[in-house]
């Protein structure tokens, strides 16, 4: 089954935008559309103010900004947005994951200009007042702008939560019991030492004594912590210090030579010589040849799926 992600609808190329336009995000429809089954929403048509319509901007306080028409104030949307967007957080309780449009007073996550009276906008970035409203009701989902896409360490982490929030939702559906948070954890061990290797070693203790903790209270405290971590991004320093553990499994298995020229691509990977995607691919060459039974499970070889090629550009 396709993992649900919410997304603006304009980034679907519906031509929802003020003036009749679209903001079509070819990732999503050409690439993401493959694995995710798109939950589109438009606030401003939700909220019935129709195509053709005056573009609205944000105004006021950055942390508590009024939505209004541009040139004519006195056409107040604040509340009906944020009333939307509140009433779509519950109707989509089961989305993995939130691809907002930048920039928008409506769906901005990041940046968005907050006017002054000066007729300036603040210095301090707001947020789109749907996106708030959705985001306060899902403080842990996925969530990531249009054009933060465009940036390959952002998108390769952004659909890296997806997949796991989308796992950790097939797990609350069987029931959380210790060992299935235990067996979870396990699974993302590389994953979180990547992000975090202080948080990876955090959570373990954390979860030193699972079995005598209320499954349901221990795992929304361990999954808050991880998408937390999981939100960090990884680095060519933690992700070559995960390959280098992962390089450990093999030392009895290959030889010599093979060992030599794996740890020169992780170095050349260190040193930005070549792409994540090549001593990935060498590694998993290798436990293809010696499978492992604890490292063939780890998330980190493959955290979604491999044509996404994600990995190319990191």
């Amino acid at each position: 089954m396709k993992i649900k992600v919410g997304i603006s609808s304009c980034l679907l190329g519906e031509a929802v935008r003020y003036d009749g336009s679209h903001k079509h995000l070819r990732l999503a429809t050409d690439s993401l559309s493959r694995y995710f089954e798109f939950v589109p929403e438009c606030p401003e048509m939700g909220i019935g103010m129709g195509v053709p319509r005056k573009p609205i901007r944000l105004v006021g306080n950055v942390d508590n900004p009024r939505a209004v028409a541009v040139n004519d104030e006195s056409q107040d949307f604040t509340q009906a947005l944020t009333a939307f967007g509140h009433s779509k957080a519950d109707e989509h309780d089961d989305l993995s994951g939130y691809i907002f449009m930048k920039n928008s007073p409506s769906c901005g996550v990041f940046r968005v200009k907050v006017y002054q009276d000066n007729g300036y906008p603040s210095q301090l970035p707001g947020r789109g007042l749907y996106a708030q409203a959705f985001i306060d009701k899902h403080p842990l989902l996925p969530v990531e702008e249009s054009g933060r896409l465009c940036d390959p360490i952002l998108r390769e982490n952004f659909i890296t939560r997806v997949f796991a929030y989308a796992n950790w939702q097939a797990l609350q559906k069987e029931g959380l019991t210790a060992k299935r948070i235990l067996d979870f954890h396990a699974r993302y061990k590389y994953c979180l030492m990547a992000h975090s290797p202080k948080k990876y070693a955090e959570l373990g203790r954390m979860l030193a004594d699972a079995g005598n903790h209320d499954p349901e209270a221990l795992g929304a405290r361990y999954f808050a912590e991880l998408m937390a971590t999981l939100c960090k991004l990884a680095s060519r320093k933690t992700h070559t210090n995960v390959m280098m553990h992962l390089q450990g499994y093999l030392k009895k298995k290959i030889s010599s030579r093979e060992k030599a020229e794996l740890g020169k691509i992780i170095e050349q990977y260190r040193t930005a010589q070549v792409p994540l995607i090549v001593p990935m691919t060498l590694l998993k060459h290798h436990f293809n040849n010696h499978p492992d039974p604890y490292i063939n499970r780890q998330a980190y070889l493959q955290p979604y799926p491999d044509d996404l090629s994600l990995r190319n550009d990191i």
